[in-house]
């Protein structure tokens, strides 16, 4: 007789549900983005290299457009730390992208203000227009439609981040198509951008 739960230790049991990023092409540098890399880790002292490993990254997927394995094994190195020191970080933000996107990465905030102003409907909007689920990149390689939570932009919901860094605010669902098109046409200048930025300070459009 014993008082210990009996553990359902059959198969699956304790299998994991984690994934891996894609393997991806060999990896490196290029000698322009070392040099890059190397003139920010000189703000650390060389025990500290490792405080290093966002700009790391953000350079290495700036250079293949996501974050691969390859990638995390050569940012690794060049940090010098192990793979799975940068794996922590890579999944841990979601601002990584771990297999290939497309040219524009529209990331829809789905958080309470931006949900209560229909960000849901602007997703499905996205999502049917373009034939793919939250997640998914087009056939085009065109868009890849991300959900997100806040994006710090509530009095302007819903708002939809483009690549990271670009903003289109007050995204309503009906003007998804000209939204899309217009995105197509004329890239980044398409875009509302975010109100917090000082005019002058804007890409002309």
């Amino acid at each position: 007789m014993s008082f210990h739960p009996r553990m359902p230790y059959g198969e699956g049991w304790h299998k994991s549900d984690r994934q891996l990023p894609e393997e991806g092409p060999p990896f490196a540098y290029s000698d322009e983005n070392r040099r890059r890399f190397e003139d920010i880790a000189a703000h650390y002292p060389p025990e500290q290299r490792k405080s290093a490993i966002l700009a790391a990254l953000y350079i290495a997927q700036e250079q293949q457009g996501y974050v691969s394995r390859h990638v995390i094994r050569h940012v690794a190195q060049v940090i010098g730390c192990t793979p799975a020191d940068v794996e922590d970080v890579v999944t841990y933000y979601v601002m990584f992208f771990t297999k290939p996107v497309g040219t524009y990465v529209l990331q829809v905030c789905r958080t309470l203000s931006c949900a209560l102003n229909g960000a849901e409907r602007v997703t499905d909007e996205i999502c049917k227009h373009l034939h793919v689920r939250p997640g998914e990149t087009d056939a085009t390689g065109t868009f890849t439609v991300q959900e997100f939570e806040c994006l710090g932009a509530c009095d302007r919901a819903p708002v939809v981040m483009i690549n990271n860094e670009h903003w289109q605010e007050h995204q309503r669902p009906e003007d998804i198509p000209r939204f899309l098109e217009d995105l197509r046409r004329r890239g980044l200048s398409a875009l509302s951008g975010c109100h917090l930025v000082p005019a002058g300070e804007r890409e002309p459009r």
